[in-house]
């Protein structure tokens, strides 16, 4: 008698009957694991030992994931909350319904041939992000695939020539030095307003996340980085001053929910040095009106 839940399970949580038939399992053995709860009968010939997840949500519609929600699939960097993006093939037939939550994509043959049962390949996901989002998610995706390797820079060139020539600009917003959501975000966001923005700018042993209009010293925290990292950061609080800069210290949540707040600190900082920003520049990275 056949395993199926572990041979599921080996297969990466997800197989097609036919995988399962190759390891030797029959039908029988098919039945039992599913009455037995031990996998989940997802669609047709699709069988998981996940329970309910956007992967599964993808599967029983016909696709896979795509755009932002492969990202989050993959721990990206993503804030917020989104609609699921599903990829499905062009030429798709017996879909199940979709509710409002879920946005269908159809794709060519040569976005179906790359990637995994459950999601696109990262390419076709960063490319889908870069058409469907706001300029700072898009950009927060690429930093996230760059900085962790994830996307070499031979890749990053893929993407981008992917894009529509009108949509390439986005190349000179991403940094592959960024190390983290709230640090991307607050880059994307000051340079939007018109601020010069260099990332982990060396200072001694140390580096500042953000230097702005080489005046602010912006350092983002988030608790899991810096919980136990009190001391160092004023340290180098210290040392940000040292080297005539003023330094600013947010924490991640700030970032995330209270934006105003920071951009303001940064603008009297600014005028306290003697710096005036510039005017706001509205850019954003959205796909066609519809």
């Amino acid at each position: 008698m056949a395993d199926v839940h572990a041979l599921v399970q080996d297969l990466g949580g997800f197989a097609h009957k036919r995988q399962l038939v190759a390891r030797g399992a029959r039908d029988i053995d098919l039945t039992r694991a599913v009455r037995a709860r031990e996998v989940v009968r997802v669609r047709r010939g699709w069988y998981t030992t996940e329970r309910e997840s956007p992967r599964v949500r993808a599967l029983r519609i016909g696709g896979r994931l795509t755009g932002i929600s492969a990202i989050i699939a993959w721990r990206g960097w993503v804030l917020g909350n989104h609609p699921l993006h599903v990829s499905v093939a062009d030429n798709s037939a017996r879909l199940r319904p979709t509710d409002r939550g879920v946005r269908l994509h159809w794709d060519s043959g040569d976005i179906r041939d790359r990637g995994t049962a459950t999601s696109v390949a990262l390419i076709d996901a960063l490319v889908r992000v870069v058409l469907d989002e706001t300029l700072e998610t898009a950009v927060a995706a690429l930093d996230w695939a760059l900085h962790t390797g994830r996307l070499d820079r031979i890749d990053f060139e893929r993407v981008i020539l992917a894009l529509p020539k009108n949509r390439r600009w986005i190349a000179h917003w991403v940094d592959e030095r960024c190390e983290s959501l709230p640090e991307s975000l607050s880059r994307t966001r000051l340079r939007v307003a018109g601020h010069a923005v260099e990332s982990q700018v060396r200072l001694g042993g140390e580096r500042i996340d953000l230097l702005i209009d080489r005046v602010v010293g912006l350092e983002t925290d988030g608790e899991e980085f810096h919980r136990d990292s009190f001391e160092r950061d004023r340290r180098k609080d210290l040392a940000i001053i040292a080297a005539n800069y003023s330094p600013l210290r947010i924490p991640a949540r700030m970032v995330f929910y209270e934006w105003e707040a920071v951009a303001s600190a940064v603008d009297q900082l600014l005028h306290m040095r003697g710096t005036e920003s510039q005017p706001t520049i509205q850019r954003r990275a959205r796909g066609p009106s519809r």
